[in-house]
């Protein structure tokens, strides 16, 4: 206004002094009017900073309309070059009789549904396979989030699990049960691997509830060589449960100073759903239930414990099966199953060119058979017809030796490994180790092996990799694309690897004259994996 009035006045002494006296008064009248709009527009001017300031204020209050949804996944193409060795061994054969004369008495002859076969090398050398997935977070209220993945996973020139099922171990034989489905190369249909709504800071407290199709699958510590991140309080641990349930979980994590991060939960999870009940039909539904204290959870430190017990294990994984021609006995409950465990993880930051990742992971199994078995036409005596034979929860009811049958049994696992990570190149070598006991057991179907769960191998596993990540600039908020070459390397000691139905026999004893040693799936006593996969996450 200033600067105005002075401009105004220049002018005026231009002119004459009859003119400025004659127009004096009109002049001041118009600087007043000018001098009143001015204070109206600067009023105006401040009303209107005021309402951006107020609706800044609200926005910012808000959650930005862009992150309510976010979009991710991932691809991954990978070939494998397998190959086995099986034992000697005798295989159940409905129409075979192989018959053991003066047994069990002189003048006795026993009949057998089983045939000998001699060890034999099975291969696929390049076994190709694609797996895409989809992930979506949406925040539908400020505490409560939903998180899906759909996941796809085939073999190339194939719309079956044929060609990695074989006859070999129960959490492949037997296909893309629910559990494995999208873990297990099956077809290109894009399923619903996971699904769950998450409830946070309930009534303010650090308490959450969460439900639906569960991420329980891919835990620590086989996220390292997945190379990918650790789930979050969501994730179980990997030598306990590698299984796609449908659950629930109600968890905590209260703020502790000695222990950062903590947090504990109470999991239940239906691993199979029996139908209606009827007189025909007295299955049960096979239920888990879990405790996990996670007591410290940080960059460089990660530790859990997990205890969980699975109720009514099933027989097999899907009524009237059709396995290798045959009709396999309907659904049974065999009994319950104990599991206890945990894992420790540790990273040495800043370790020469990068940084050192180690863990360690054991766990214990223990069996609570009933009567029930997995019975199969077995064995004759003297021409009669033909008896079956049971298997049940980790034990033959074999009336040779009923002293030994419907036992609880023991068994333990361990896995250790190690990752170097080279800061500069992006390249990462791990090594990993694992062993498991005859009697052991865990439920990890959905492990990103193709021979078998490597981690419920009764016997030895050896792994080596190499990663090397793509130093190239980020598009997507979690982009990434790696290679990795790596080897699995299996020695097997006892029979039924990832199967609960049955005594575990020891694979070196089997040959092809005795038909107590029968078995419905071929002993592989080593197995090799040798794998290439790129990789990329966005």
């Amino acid at each position: 206004m200033r600067v105005l009035f002075a401009v105004i006045l220049s002018m005026a002494l231009l002119l004459p002094l009859p003119v400025l006296a004659a127009d004096q008064s009109d002049l001041m009248q118009k600087i007043d009017n000018l001098t009143k709009e001015l204070e109206a527009l600067k009023k105006q001017v401040s009303e209107v900073k005021k309402e951006v300031k107020e609706e800044k204020a609200i926005t910012a209050d808000k959650k930005p309309e862009k992150s309510w949804l976010e979009l991710g996944g991932d691809y991954r193409f990978r070939v494998d070059s397998m190959r086995g060795k099986t034992h000697d061994y005798m295989q159940y054969n409905p129409g075979a009789v192989y018959s053991v004369p003066n047994f069990p008495a002189p003048g006795m002859t026993m009949g057998f549904h089983s045939q000998g076969v001699p060890g034999y090398t099975a291969k696929n050398e390049t076994l190709l396979t694609n797996r895409f997935g989809l992930n979506v977070r949406a925040n539908a209220t400020e505490d409560v989030t939903v998180k899906a993945r759909l996941l796809m996973y085939k073999v190339w020139g194939h719309e079956t699990t044929n060609p990695v099922a074989g006859n070999f171990f129960a959490d492949r034989a037997f296909g893309a049960f629910d559990g494995v489905i999208g873990h297990v190369p099956s077809d290109n249909a894009l399923r619903v691997d996971q699904a769950f709504a998450t409830w946070s800071n309930i009534g303010g407290a650090p308490v959450w509830f969460s439900v639906g199709r569960r991420p329980s699958t891919g835990g620590v510590p086989t996220n390292l060589r997945q190379n990918t991140e650790k789930i979050g309080n969501a994730g179980i641990p990997g030598l306990l449960v590698d299984y796609a349930f449908d659950g629930l979980t109600f968890g905590v994590a209260p703020d502790i100073d000695a222990l950062p991060g903590a947090y504990a939960k109470l999991c239940y999870g239906r691993g199979f759903d029996s139908g209606f009940n009827t007189p025909a039909n007295t299955l049960k539904d096979t239920d888990f239930l879990g405790l996990q204290l996670v007591p410290v959870d940080t960059d460089n430190l990660h530790a859990e414990l997990q205890w969980q017990r699975g109720f009514n294990i099933f027989n097999v994984p899907s009524d009237g099966v059709n396995f290798m021609g045959m009709q396999l006995p309907v659904q049974q409950n065999m009994g319950d199953i104990d599991w206890f465990g945990g894992v420790v993880l540790g990273r040495v930051p800043k370790l020469g060119a990068g940084e050192l990742t180690l863990f360690a992971s054991a766990t214990m199994s223990r069996t609570s058979p009933n009567t029930n078995t997995f019975a199969l036409p077995f064995y004759q005596v003297n021409g009669s017809p033909f008896n079956a034979a049971g298997f049940g929860l980790m034990y033959d009811d074999d009336p040779m030796t009923p002293e030994i049958d419907k036992k609880s049994h023991n068994g333990y696992a361990f896995y250790l490994g190690a990752r170097y990570d080279f800061n500069n190149t992006g390249t990462k070598i791990g090594l990993e180790y694992n062993h498991g006991s005859q009697y052991w057991i865990g439920m990890l179907p959905a492990a990103d092996d193709l021979w078998t769960s490597k981690l419920g191998t009764r016997g030895d596993v050896y792994e080596a990799y190499i990663i090397q990540e793509l130093k190239q600039k980020l598009i997507s908020k979690k982009g990434k694309a790696f290679f990795r070459l790596g080897y699995q390397y299996y020695n097997f000691e006892y029979t039924g690897s990832n199967n609960w139905v049955g005594a575990p026999k020891k694979i070196s004893s089997l040959n092809t004259m005795d038909p107590s040693g029968t078995q419905l799936m071929a002993p592989v006593k080593t197995a090799h994996d040798i794998y290439f996969s790129f990789d990329v996450t966005f």
